[in-house]
């Protein structure tokens, strides 16, 4: 059993006995009774949302899903495929299972499988991910009095902001949580 404070972004629980994940949730307290957790929930077998708000009194079950390691093949079309490194199991995701982290995946990239009975349902990326820099601009020397930045395109066609010294051919680590730049490598 989980409490309401474990109710957070990212986090799966199961609902009618189907897995769903956090996308969104809001600590609320109410003036003369308890605490209250307004949460969006995104079904991972289906994809759709549910919007659940949840007391202290109610039970809250964590989704029984297993982690397991698989490789990014390729992508065609609206699929994604993965190969699991254990019994090396070919299986596709779409573009809607995906989503926005279609960005941080290139091929042979290693991700977590999230599996519930024992059928694929989503991915998990990991914190940080290492990309090569497909085009940057020329940074101006003395262009700037602080920390400048400059936009740059990745090789998956991610767009994120780095500093100045940053060019093409480098390779970069992004975080996939923020999609923020980390450092070069």
């Amino acid at each position: 059993m989980l409490s309401l404070s474990d109710l957070k972004l990212g986090n799966i629980i199961s609902v009618n006995n189907e897995p769903y994940q956090i996308v969104a949730s809001q600590h609320i307290k109410v003036a003369r009774g308890g605490a209250v957790v307004k949460t969006k929930l995104k079904n991972l077998i289906s994809g759709s949302t549910l919007e659940k708000t949840f007391s202290g009194s109610d039970n809250i079950e964590e989704a029984d899903i297993a982690r397991r390691k698989a490789n990014f093949l390729y992508k065609q079309g609206e699929n994604f495929a993965f190969m699991d490194n254990e019994d090396f199991e070919q299986f596709e995701f779409n573009q809607d299972v995906i989503g926005d982290r279609e960005k941080y995946l290139k091929e042979g990239q290693e991700v977590d499988v999230l599996t519930f009975n024992a059928k694929p349902v989503a991915i998990d990326l990991p914190t940080k991910v290492t990309l090569k820099v497909e085009s940057a601009p020329e940074g101006v020397k003395g262009n700037s009095a602080g920390a400048a930045t400059k936009a740059i395109t990745l090789e998956t066609g991610l767009e994120i902001r780095t500093p100045m010294f940053i060019k093409s051919g480098d390779q970069v680590i992004v975080n996939t949580d923020t999609g923020e730049y980390v450092e070069r490598i």
